[in-house]
């Protein structure tokens, strides 16, 4: 089963819908993707599988709008974070770098990664996800911004956006065999320091803004 997502059905969503999704996070969490049924969603969402049935079709469905759930609420979590920042070159870095830690630390995607790693396949190596595409919509909008105020030198901001992505793709999965906290704050830090030297005009000093509390904690794994 490959697991894609769709940002178009987030404005849809029903507080039906959010129950749904909720029950399905638990069976994740509970027994992976491949283990979990419609029965085992209904039964914890206190519904019947006619009900589910009529919003979603299959586990798939169910996980495209999970995953598009909690995913892209991290891209708002970071992007309202980051907004006072003085330039648009410190808000794309602190940005990329506190969105990929807290990706790295959500119990879905640790979940999927013990128990249904090949699930993510995939997003490794041949496409991206909606969740993927939206980031790098966002990088794009930072680095046309970055480049109106001066503080990012690119001549095509699509191009670096999907470059940052990349980037940002092989540190989380790279990452999560990564156990000492002082390890994974190291590489956050040089995360900082390579995204901020890739886009600074020739001459910059480095972007100082920190990445944010979120980043020096440690991270929890998710109990089978």
């Amino acid at each position: 089963m490959v697991v894609d997502t769709s940002l178009d059905r987030v404005s849809q969503r029903t507080v039906e819908d959010e129950a749904l999704l909720d029950a399905t996070q638990a069976c994740v969490l509970a027994v992976g993707v491949r283990r979990t049924t419609m029965t085992d969603v209904a039964r914890r969402a206190s519904v019947s599988r006619m009900t589910l049935y009529r919003r979603y079709a299959d586990v798939t469905s169910l996980m495209q709008a999970l995953m598009t759930r909690e995913f892209t609420q991290i891209l708002e979590q970071v992007e309202a974070e980051v907004a006072t920042l003085p330039t648009a070159r410190e808000r794309l870095v602190t940005a990329a770098v506190s969105g990929v830690d807290r990706l790295t630390r959500h119990p879905l995607f640790l979940r999927i990664v013990d128990v249904d790693p090949e699930l993510l396949l995939p997003y490794i190596t041949t496409r991206r996800g909606a969740f993927q595409r939206a980031a790098v919509r966002a990088f794009e909008v930072r680095l046309a911004d970055g480049v109106s105020d001066g503080s990012v030198a690119t001549s095509d901001p699509a191009a670096a956006a999907r470059t940052i992505e990349l980037a940002l793709r092989g540190f989380a999965f790279q990452t999560l065999a990564v156990g000492a906290h002082d390890e994974r704050a190291q590489e956050l830090a040089e995360l900082r320091l390579l995204l901020d030297r890739y886009l600074a005009p020739a001459g910059d000093a480095p972007a100082q803004a920190p990445v944010g509390p979120r980043v020096r904690e440690g991270r929890s794994r998710v109990a089978p």
